[in-house]
């Protein structure tokens, strides 16, 4: 697909239902292979904790929109030399077509060259072996930090949830 076209742009405030709304599709709806319906109930995040994500001073929020329909999202903030990245989602309907190749890449480079991360950090459900490899693909190794689900990610319907911390090191700016 060419990417030309798309506007990889800075989210604003009034885009926070809007975000928040297409991860709980991503992560808890009923299509595309990034829902964990099967493994977790409940929204995985709320206007309210895009909104204060957004306030962060150290933290910035992409968007890319198609056809007036928010297509993805990625959340970067600097943490000291790294660059977290969360609140990654593309909308079920547009997986598989390179929107999330295309934003994981604009985000390092943002990172990168405006933040100067020498290393990018997320993090995964370790029990999800399609999106650990989709990262690995990209350059992600197993960070060797593992921790219990945390509740504020939504309800377990599998005991022993836990996440993985995934990090790839970034070219210096």
């Amino acid at each position: 697909m060419n990417f030309s076209t798309f506007c990889f742009e800075k989210a604003g405030i009034d885009h926070a239902q809007a975000i928040s709304d297409l991860i709980n599709l991503t992560y808890r709806g009923t299509t595309g292979w990034t829902t964990e319906a099967a493994i977790i109930q409940g929204d995985r995040t709320s206007r309210q904790e895009i909104e204060a994500a957004m306030m962060n001073p150290s933290g910035h929020f992409f968007v890319i929109n198609r056809l007036s329909t928010l297509t993805a999202c990625i959340y970067i903030a600097s943490e000291k030399e790294h660059a977290y990245i969360g609140f990654f989602s593309v909308h079920p309907s547009l997986q598989g077509q390179g929107f999330g190749s295309y934003m994981l890449e604009q985000a390092e480079m943002f990172a990168r060259d405006s933040l100067c991360a020498r290393k990018f950090v997320l993090f995964v459900i370790s029990q999800r072996p399609e999106l650990i490899a989709f990262y690995q693909r990209r350059g992600y190794r197993d960070a060797g930090r593992i921790e219990a689900f945390p509740s504020y990610l939504g309800v377990p319907k599998i005991a022993g949830l836990t996440i993985e911390y995934l990090e790839k090191n970034a070219l210096l700016c």
